[in-house]
């Protein structure tokens, strides 16, 4: 199985248009420090031919350009892109849905939910019906999502996308709102969670033994954004975990047994980005890697 990562940063990206943080500063003034990246997205294959989406960044038609194995070879409209898989509502995950508008055909999967999300946005509907095929996948089911390899949607604590908030906001609900991903192949679990409240019992069990898991870094600590003046949200309020301290995902999952563990998802503010930083020293001490774009997986 291989996976490319298409773009490693939260909603925003890295820099964000509108942000004068350190980080993004850094991103802009010293690239060899802060590596910029899009927005959060990976492609998976088993033959480098056929490849799957898992999730849809805005930034799609750049990570597009800019890897060949995804690009068309040999006719005049032809795509290696079987399939696209979204995790949840945000915009940062299915508004570069808009950008494979050209009648390309290949298959959509979502939760019902999710779908019905993308249903009640009419602009959607510039993927034709007659070349994306819209299909549900129902928590704990496993789907072929290509040739060989099985994928598992399963709840994960999260929130609903924010657009789609009303008065009452259910943070850390599990549902079909935010879910994660398991690949299969070969006996070999890898696991995709670009968004996650809090890890639980359940959680951790299923985890365990995993290859591979790229998981929810958006933020190192949970009042990061209110510290940096550039947001009154905290992580849990967001419906993200931080990475750091006694309710943080380093600690939570530091006794499952995983044995390549990688965040992704990773917010513009998130001092982790910085290549020499006390807290990138720290996450990779805990046995972290930091997701970047062009960053390939095997597994």
């Amino acid at each position: 199985m291989r996976v490319r990562v298409l773009g490693a940063a939260a909603g925003g990206g890295l820099p964000q248009w509108n942000c004068c943080c350190s980080v993004c500063r850094l991103a802009r003034t010293d690239p060899q420090r802060v590596i910029p990246r899009t927005q959060s997205s990976i492609a998976v294959s088993i033959d480098g031919e056929q490849w799957a989406l898992i999730n849809c960044a805005p930034e799609i038609l750049a990570q597009l350009q800019r890897e060949p194995a995804l690009q068309p070879k040999g006719h005049d409209r032809h795509t290696p892109i079987q399939s696209v898989l979204v995790t949840n509502g945000d915009v940062d995950h299915v508004a570069g849905l808009l950008s494979l508008r050209e009648r390309s055909p290949f298959r959509l999967h979502a939760t019902p939910e999710i779908h019905g999300v993308l249903r009640d946005n009419p602009i959607f509907n510039v993927l034709a019906a007659d070349c994306v095929k819209r299909c549900d996948m129902a928590l704990d089911s496993r789907i072929e999502l290509l040739p060989g390899l099985m994928a598992t949607v399963f709840a994960v604590p999260g929130k609903t996308a924010l657009y789609l908030e009303g008065d009452q906001v259910d943070i850390g609900g599990e549902g079909e709102s935010t879910v994660g991903v398991e690949f299969e192949l070969d006996g070999q679990r890898l696991y995709y969670i670009p968004g996650c409240a809090t890890v639980t019992p359940r959680l951790a069990q299923r985890l365990d033994g995993a290859a591979t898991l790229l998981f929810d870094g958006t933020l190192w600590r949970d009042d990061e954004m209110i510290l940096a003046g550039v947001g009154q949200k905290t992580g849990q309020r967001m419906g993200h975990m931080s990475m750091s301290g006694d309710d943080g995902s380093m600690k939570a999952l530091s006794d499952v047994a995983i044995y390549r563990r990688i965040f992704i998802h990773i917010n513009n503010t998130n001092p982790v980005l910085i290549e020499d930083s006390p807290e990138r020293r720290e996450a990779e001490g805990a046995g972290w890697e930091i997701a970047f774009d062009g960053m390939e997986i095997t597994s």
